[in-house]
């Protein structure tokens, strides 16, 4: 069977996918579920053949974030869950340098990517060479990579980092200039909170990029006790008009701690969704910038991945052993 061909709803499948559809209800629609369950009930058996799990990001759709994945988070949970599975099999159901991470820390274990297409505007910003001509222009200076970033890159890098712990890794460096790549808000944002020197690369995220500070500041005017939590991609006018700025884990962490019955996600779309499941209570409203790529992952491509156990991620093994150092210091940190 490929990933084109329809699986079949079934009275045994509508059973066996009634408990996954109780929890996700609220976010799909009935009239979708016939065209999920069948493949949910299949990868979840295959699986288990396979001695697999599935790694999912944030921003996948509910049908996958809270069915079939086994370890869901942002790219700092995924790598430090990567680092520990005993699986023989891990799929990654996000982005190709998220796949790549998994594959740095799990050299002898088979990860699959769905579909290779599936990549990052920011990570696509920035390549080996680059790194290598900031350090010639700034010598001496420690590179600093966003784990947004591809194995070549995290080969060149001293230290990654994530949005959750970007200013904790550039302080405990202990010098007065770093180079930080290659997300240019993050690098802003990083900026404001320390007091060490930070040389941003222009790279960006083509989703949070185009949320605006009026757009936001239209949300507040137009909503009563609304809590706008940010992710620190946005642009620095957007992080002016929020509430709260943090990583995606600090910003489901987040939700649970505020009061307010509203609350505006300014990130990726799917990922309010996902959270909304959580917290019934609350109301999310939705500025939708849907990532292309993170749509890239459909359930027929995991179950076609997992049955052909293809495509996989490889890496030159030199590439694996510099970039192991700079993703196991950011974990250490």
């Amino acid at each position: 069977m490929t990933h084109t061909e329809t699986l079949e709803y079934t009275p045994q499948i509508a059973a066996k996918t009634a408990a996954y559809y109780a929890k996700v209800e609220s976010v799909i629609p009935e009239i979708e579920w016939p065209s999920f369950a069948p493949y949910i009930a299949a990868i979840n058996e295959l699986k288990r053949e396979r001695n697999a799990i599935i790694l999912a990001h944030n921003y996948q759709t509910p049908e996958i974030y809270h069915c079939v994945a086994d370890y869901v988070g942002d790219s700092l949970g995924l790598a430090r869950k990567g680092a520990s599975v005993d699986a023989e099999v891990i799929v990654m159901a996000g982005v190709h340098f998220m796949a790549e991470t998994t594959k740095i820390l799990n050299p002898e274990k088979i990860v699959l990517m769905p579909d290779l297409a599936a990549g990052c505007s920011l990570a696509a910003s920035i390549t080996a060479a680059d790194v290598r001509d900031m350090r010639k222009k700034h010598p001496g200076a420690p590179v600093v990579s966003y784990v947004n970033t591809t194995a070549d890159v995290k080969a060149e890098t001293d230290v990654c980092c994530t949005s959750g712990n970007a200013v904790e890794v550039v302080e405990s460096l202990g010098v007065k200039k770093v180079i930080f790549l290659p997300d240019q808000y993050l690098a802003s944002y990083v900026a404001s909170q320390t007091d060490v020197e930070i040389v941003a690369w222009p790279g960006s995220c083509e989703v949070h990029e185009r949320f605006t500070g009026d757009e936001i500041r239209g949300y507040k005017n137009s909503y009563d006790n609304l809590s706008v939590i940010a992710h620190p991609e946005c642009p620095p006018d957007v992080l002016e008009a929020a509430d709260f700025v943090g990583s995606t884990a600090g910003m489901i962490d987040f939700v649970g701690k505020q009061s307010s019955n509203k609350v505006l996600l300014v990130t990726e779309c799917s990922m309010s969704d996902n959270v909304a499941v959580e917290y019934p209570e609350v109301e999310f409203i939705r500025p939708c910038n849907l990532c292309p790529h993170m749509k890239q992952i459909t359930l027929p491509k995991i179950l076609a991945s997992l049955q052909s156990l293809q495509p996989r991620i490889e890496i030159d093994p030199d590439i694996i052993d510099r970039a192991r150092g700079s993703v196991e210091r950011m974990l250490a940190i």
